[in-house]
């Protein structure tokens, strides 16, 4: 029986700042809340599960902050699971969604935290409750900033190439100064990157559809792996002309894929030949098997997204997710690069083994997510903390 949860805002020591077409992704400075992960706690049956989830800032596609995250957990959701069996996923989840529709990310974090404890009372590692391990070893892709200057995206591309080894990049779109500049800033990554690098391109629905099939038009002969989101997230009759338009390059809904009905209505649209599923979007693993399980039966691929910036609990939920899913089902790589210490160390977690080599990330084998959190760490880091019992 789940009989308490604690709930820890926690600061990053190194503050990240990118840009989207929507706006700013700053996870703050050290000491503000807004912006920083929400770690949750779940005490049952003699083990302790923890899930971390950093919600988008205030200026992206989430609804969720920091402070809603928490409002939700210690208001509502985590009263509604004192007492329940560990082990009743779908019980649970219903409950929660007859309480509070929505909050993803609050959700997310309370899901992984329950996998993380079962696989600790199982003694196994959490792939192992959700499809077993297809994939091991894991490709990594790493999301470009835009900025004003392209020589700071080559910068950022290079580094990645070169110093991690990553061989799928894909570059934010949706420039200020029109689609042209992203074509302009593509090429020029492509020229310094050369034709051994897969490279993709994420307007975050910057562009208008014209913008976009003028886009793909363009990007075709520079070698353009896929385009992701390019449009409003609920125009999926626009999804399917671009989808049309590309003839072969892969389209991949983001924006436009929070739940299992966004799932099917894609599907039935046929606006998409990848969705892009992540953690903190969909509301966790159990919801993420069920929209790759649409995705199977519409032979629509999946990519597993979700930044984790500077959370090992977070990039081996995904990790463990992206592990369960045969390669022949994925698109593209693992897009929570920024959890394995290259952006700097998670400041919960300094010991770890969970690092990229090669481009590449193996997942966890360990009991539930198999990181270990260093709780002095925790309890130095901690700018909140709530319990419920």
């Amino acid at each position: 029986m789940i009989d308490r949860i604690e709930v820890f805002v926690t600061e990053l020591t190194v503050r990240v700042q990118r840009i989207f077409s929507s706006g700013s992704y700053d996870t703050g400075p050290r000491e503000r809340q807004l912006g920083k992960p929400v770690l949750v706690k779940i005490y049952a049956d003699g083990v302790v599960g923890m899930g971390q989830v950093r919600a988008i800032t205030p200026g992206h596609f989430v609804a969720d902050t920091t402070h809603s995250m928490v409002a939700a957990i210690v208001e509502i959701f985590g009263p509604c699971l004192l007492g329940k069996k560990l082990f009743d996923i779908e019980a649970i989840a219903e409950t929660l969604d007859s309480r509070l529709a929505g909050n993803p990310a609050a959700r997310a974090a309370i899901d992984i935290a329950l996998h993380d404890a079962m696989g600790k009372a199982l003694n196994v590692p959490v792939h192992n409750l959700i499809g077993g391990c297809c994939q091991p070893h894991i490709p990594l892709e790493w999301s470009v900033s835009m900025a004003d200057d392209v020589a700071v995206m080559i910068g950022e591309a290079s580094r990645a190439v070169k110093e991690f080894g990553i061989k799928v990049l894909c570059l934010k779109a949706g420039d200020r100064r029109g689609w042209r500049r992203d074509v302009t800033n593509f090429a020029a990554v492509r020229r310094a990157l050369g034709d051994g690098v897969v490279i993709g391109i994420d307007p975050n629905t910057g562009w208008t559809l014209p913008d976009a099939i003028s886009a793909v038009h363009a990007l075709r002969d520079l070698g353009l792996g896929y385009i992701e989101q390019p449009i409003a997230r609920r125009d999926l009759k626009g999804l399917a002309d671009i989808r049309r338009e590309a003839a072969g390059i892969p389209v991949m809904a983001d924006e436009s894929l929070f739940t299992l009905q966004d799932a099917y209505a894609l599907a039935e649209a046929r606006a998409a030949d990848a969705f892009c599923i992540k953690l903190y979007k969909v509301g966790g693993l159990t919801a993420a098997r069920k929209i790759a399980a649409v995705a199977e039966a519409a032979n629509i691929q999946l990519n597993c997204g979700g930044l984790a910036v500077q959370s090992q609990l977070e990039a081996a939920a995904a990790a463990h997710f992206y592990a369960s899913t045969p390669a022949r089902r994925m698109l593209g790589a693992g897009e929570f690069v920024f959890g394995l210490n290259t952006i700097g160390p998670d400041p919960l977690v300094p010991d770890t083994d969970f690092v990229v080599r090669d481009g590449h990330v193996d997942v966890p084998t360990g009991p539930g997510l198999g990181i270990t959190l260093d709780e002095a760490a925790l309890k130095k880091h901690t700018l909140r903390r709530e319990s419920i019992k």
